[in-house]
């Protein structure tokens, strides 16, 4: 086949990454432990096969976050790494066509991922092996679902891979897609189902875009957040479809973007903004209401500049950026609660406040890695920390520089989501013990979200590494724990629910404001010990390897 050369490049150099190795190896293990925490200890037979339902919804879901976690990471940085190597250019200019190079990035890419799932397998006929599992109706549609999206995240992180400047920017643009395609795509269902007009078909549609819905309503809990209404029947069909439209869509604008004209750099002259259309310039008014231009003044001799640096040299965390994002978030939480209050009588203030916490959290962890996992592996990748030690900045101011430039972005988004909890706070004055509580649990999120990120970043000598590592670390945490109360009952009993939501803090803010499902587990202040102490832990080890790097060579 014409993409032979670059399938072996692709996948074979993939192979002999040594993270790739680990991925492979923590996946098989991870997946076998999934089907031995489920598997019967006696010797009793299970006719009814309701243990095997349990040991396989456990799988699955495991199967598919394994998935999402893991299909990005290889494929976002395939492209935009032979660009920063120059040896893009070689390739276009090969015998080979543009179809093949991508069809052989495509395949090599998707190498990695198909190991993956024969590692799944042994488990997978375990839990057949257990009986009470079809293999036609449940066990091939769940591998025909993992396999559409394992085609579909890699060709979105390909297509990212095109556009993005480096391979850090590529990861963080794949991963905030996957968040937006398997998550944050539910949330529009949550608040419009069981409303009149064409909102409530639209959000029923949209959520089927995600791979989540479709394994839900393959593993029984399609009646989840369904709030007693009936789930529609034909999600698995839906998704099948919507994935392989969107998997089309994104090869077909990558094979557009895969030649020369991806190295023209050629700019707009661009139009004079009296000339533009009035709604164009009412929206720049209000988007550049923070110009950078006028943020000129010298570095004074009590700021640090390194996190002043940080500041100007950041593409997208620089300071006028971070308003912006924090006039959204704004705007954004006073908007939920008004929409939320609307149906406060069916729904009450704990689910509009677990809606709230929902929010901020996601903001932190979809921001906090892309912030703070390159502070100290880009300078060591791009050899700026060997510059900052000639300075005579102390290693300590270097890391306070550091540690500012992402707290004090993290501390405008949380203080711009409180108008959301004043107005919670007036209905209902009574919650305002149990909001001052959700706050500290928010917090101590993000101070974990920070030091974890840190150190990753200090770890690691390369930014994509130190991204991806720091994005899995933390979605482990706050997502891993989550599966776990999804299935509780259903094989975890209260004491695991309760001890696997411990290490997740933004766990224990949805079970102070007694968030309907959360309400029985106590974590408070068992979640802010963890919190601190596995916070203190990264950053011993932050401190530790910033001496590591301070010494002489």
């Amino acid at each position: 086949m014409p993409a032979h050369p670059i399938v072996q490049r692709e996948f074979i150099g993939t192979m002999r990454r040594r993270r790739a190795a680990a991925s492979v190896i923590a996946a098989a293990a991870a997946f076998s432990a999934l089907v031995l925490l489920g598997w019967p200890s006696d010797a009793q037979v299970d006719l009814s096969g309701a243990s095997a339902q349990k040991v396989f919804r456990l799988f699955g879901y495991g199967l598919l976050g394994a998935l999402l976690l893991l299909t990005p990471a290889f494929p976002a940085t395939s492209i935009v790494r032979e660009k920063q190597r120059g040896t893009l250019i070689l390739l276009l200019n090969s015998p080979l066509r543009s179809w093949s190079i991508y069809v052989g990035k495509l395949i090599g890419s998707l190498g990695l991922v198909m190991v993956l799932l024969l590692t799944s397998l042994p488990a997978a006929a375990a839990c057949y092996a257990m009986g009470g599992i079809s293999l036609d109706s449940e066990l091939l549609p769940l591998y025909a679902i993992l396999l559409l999206v394992a085609l579909q995240y890699t060709t979105w992180a390909l297509l990212v891979s095109t556009y993005a400047p480096s391979t850090d920017a590529a990861l963080r643009y794949a991963y905030g897609g996957v968040l937006l395609m398997a998550v944050l795509s539910l949330g529009p269902h949550y608040f419009l189902q069981g409303t009149g007009g064409w909102k409530a078909p639209a959000a029923e549609h949209l959520r089927c875009l995600s791979p989540i819905t479709a394994v839900m309503h393959l593993l029984g809990h399609s009646s989840v957040g369904s709030k007693g209404l009936l789930a529609a029947d034909d999600v698995f069909w839906r998704f099948i479809s919507y994935s392989l439209a969107a998997t089309g869509l994104f090869a077909g604008l990558t094979l557009l973007r895969l030649n020369h004209r991806l190295f023209d750099r050629a700019h707009s002259q661009g139009l004079i903004t009296d000339e533009r259309h009035w709604l164009i310039r009412t929206l720049r008014r209000m988007v550049f209401l923070v110009d950078p231009q006028r943020r000129k003044l010298t570095i004074t001799p009590l700021v640090n500049p390194v996190m002043v640096k940080e500041f100007r040299c950041r593409r997208f965390g620089r300071m006028h950026w971070m308003i912006r994002l924090a006039a959204i978030s704004a705007m954004a939480s006073l908007g939920l609660t008004y929409v939320a209050s609307l149906g406060s009588m069916d729904w009450g203030p704990e689910a509009i406040g677990g809606l709230m916490v929902l929010l901020q959290g996601a903001l932190i962890v979809l921001l906090t890695p892309a912030l703070a996992a390159g502070l100290i592996s880009t300078e060591l990748e791009s050899g700026g920390w060997q510059l900052l030690q000639m300075t005579p900045l102390s290693a300590s101011r270097i890391l306070i520089g550091k540690l500012a430039s992402v707290i004090w972005p993290l501390l405008l988004i949380l203080v711009s989501t409180l108008p959301g909890y004043v107005v919670m706070v007036y209905i209902e004055p009574s919650m305002w013990l149990q909001i001052r509580q959700v706050l500290i649990s928010l917090v101590l999120t993000g101070v974990f979200a920070i030091a974890l990120s840190l150190a990753c970043s200090s770890l690691f000598n390369r930014t994509a590494t130190a991204t991806a590592s720091a994005y899995a670390v933390l979605a482990f945490f706050c997502g891993g724990t989550m599966l776990v109360w999804l299935l509780r009952d259903a094989p975890f009993g209260h004491g695991t629910v309760v001890t696997a939501l411990t290490m997740n803090p933004i766990a224990a803010g949805l079970a102070v404001i007694r968030t309907p499902g959360f309400e029985q587990y106590p974590l408070i202040p068992a979640s802010w010990w963890f919190a601190a102490c596995a916070s203190m832990i990264c950053m011993a080890l932050v401190i530790l390897r910033t001496h590591q790097l301070t010494r002489p060579q």
